[in-house]
């Protein structure tokens, strides 16, 4: 592949995943018209070092660092209603792994990536099926307060996917960002589904004692 813009950020994007933006920074702001215009993604990766807004530091800015493995994000809706500002919702599609990046001059981070494959399709065992339930009822009682557009999960739904009800989950779990990438780097989506599943079951015996 050619070089692809890349944008670090303080989350971790998974595929099937939908991301909220409002970009303000020059950098950003042109890479989002570029990449709307021409109908070519970007790649999410999360930050190890630096902060997602480019900061200042002595002579120069602050260093920024990431991890190698990230995803491709699609703009999906794009508002440009003011000058120096664009809100998009991004949809998270394919996994990448980094092979080389550099900075540009004006701060925006470019790389040349190698794809990786998508999750096997792998059905939701009958053991691990509540995690589906849970998604259900914790999804009718956010639609009863907010649009449908506005909720963290979007269509189309596939309750009986192994690796999208992980991804899922994952998205939403309160769990640091390093534990986030790690199962989002996982190939097997059937494992991360199980691991998931085991920090949703801690969070419940804790929520009943």
């Amino acid at each position: 592949m050619d070089e692809t813009p890349l944008f670090p950020l303080r989350s971790v994007l998974f595929p099937g995943g939908h991301l909220p933006l409002r970009i303000f920074e020059p950098r950003y702001l042109d890479m989002v018209q570029r990449c709307q215009a021409r109908g070519e993604p970007f790649g999410v990766v999360a930050l190890t070092v630096g902060d997602e807004v480019r900061r200042r530091e002595g002579e120069g800015f602050q260093r920024e660092a990431f991890h190698d493995i990230g995803t491709l994000a699609r703009i999906a809706h794009f508002e440009h209603e003011q000058p120096g500002l664009i809100e998009i919702r991004a949809t998270g599609t394919q996994r990448f792994r980094v092979l080389d990046r550099r900075c540009l001059s004006h701060g925006l981070w470019v790389g040349r990536l190698e794809l990786l494959a998508d999750d096997a399709a792998v059905a939701v065992p009958e053991d691990l099926r509540k995690a589906g339930r849970q998604l259900q009822e914790l999804l009718a009682g956010w639609a009863e307060r907010a649009a449908a557009d506005a909720l963290p999960v979007q269509p189309p739904y596939r309750w009986d996917d192994a690796g999208w009800l992980a991804n899922r989950w994952a998205e939403l779990l309160p769990m640091p960002v390093d534990e986030r990438q790690r199962l989002m780097a996982l190939d097997n989506p059937l494992l991360r589904l199980e691991l998931v599943v085991d920090r949703l079951d801690a969070i419940s015996g804790s929520a009943s004692r």
